[in-house]
């Protein structure tokens, strides 16, 4: 039951587990049994992820007491980068692809989440020869993103001119005791439930849509008691389907810390 959601298995906890298969993975890599990393300079440095990508999603199709199994497999895509696929199967099918890129980072100022920067570590092997396609295009994608770029190669076509919707700001003050993790770090995992709560509030339907697909690109953190704003960008809505893409902004200085693309259909249209 803590797996599942009111809609099937929980995209939350979906991305929690495969971020802990994803660090561990990484540890096993580096020749670690936990994944507690120190860099070249003796700082204590943290697998921080980049972009995160859900794909195929039909996660309404698992419920009580349904078993289901996750594949993981890890690759290093730079210096310091790494990339992993992990594929969530359950009644003999595959139920969503969840695609994670990851840099090594620490931060210049201790307790300090806007000081973060790239850790050096310069023992570990050359980047692989072959650096995985979706790597490639999720880092493309967020560079897009950053720059306020929609485009075709979100894989859904732009909208069209004068549909645009620019919402206005919600604002949320993420609780320590909920949204950070055990390193003081707004956790990755809870920029999706800050722009499916502004969905919900700013929400022109009653019935909730189910995810297909979200794209997930990180830029920044925050500070416990800073706040965040969201902001709806672009949105489309049909019959079946809802598409938005929100940004996630940092309240103290207005940074843009992430972009969320977010594709969803109602139950009865999948």
């Amino acid at each position: 039951m803590p797996q599942l959601a009111r809609n099937g298995l929980s995209e939350n906890w979906l991305l929690k587990e495969c971020g802990d298969r994803h660090w561990n993975a990484l540890a096993a890599a580096m020749g670690r049994t936990e994944p507690d990393f120190i860099d070249d300079d003796g700082e204590r440095a943290y697998a921080a992820f980049t972009a995160v990508a859900v794909r195929d999603a039909r996660l309404g199709r698992i419920g009580e007491s349904d078993e289901f199994e996750i594949d993981t497999s890890l690759v290093r895509s730079g210096p310091a980068r790494h990339f992993s696929e992990h594929r969530l199967c359950a009644h003999g099918e595959t139920l969503a692809h969840v695609s994670m890129c990851s840099a090594v980072v620490r931060r210049r100022e201790a307790g300090n989440n806007q000081s973060v920067v790239r850790a050096r570590f310069g023992a570990l092997a050359a980047p692989v020869a072959d650096t995985p396609a979706f790597s490639v295009a999720l880092a493309r994608l967020g560079k897009l993103l950053k720059a306020g770029q929609w485009s075709d190669a979100l894989g859904t076509s732009p909208l069209a001119s004068g549909t645009d919707k620019h919402g206005e700001e919600i604002r949320f003050e993420p609780c320590p005791n909920s949204d950070f993790n055990g390193a003081d770090f707004l956790y990755f995992a809870s920029f999706q439930t800050f722009v499916d709560r502004a969905e919900w509030m700013a929400r022109e339907f009653t019935a909730a849509p189910a995810l297909v697909r979200r794209d997930l690109c990180y830029y920044g953190n925050l500070n416990v008691g800073d706040t965040l704003a969201v902001r709806r960008i672009a949105q489309r809505t049909s019959a079946d389907e809802l598409t938005h893409w929100c940004e996630i902004r940092r309240g103290s200085d207005r940074e843009k810390i992430a972009d969320v693309v977010t594709v969803k259909r109602w139950e009865s249209s999948r």
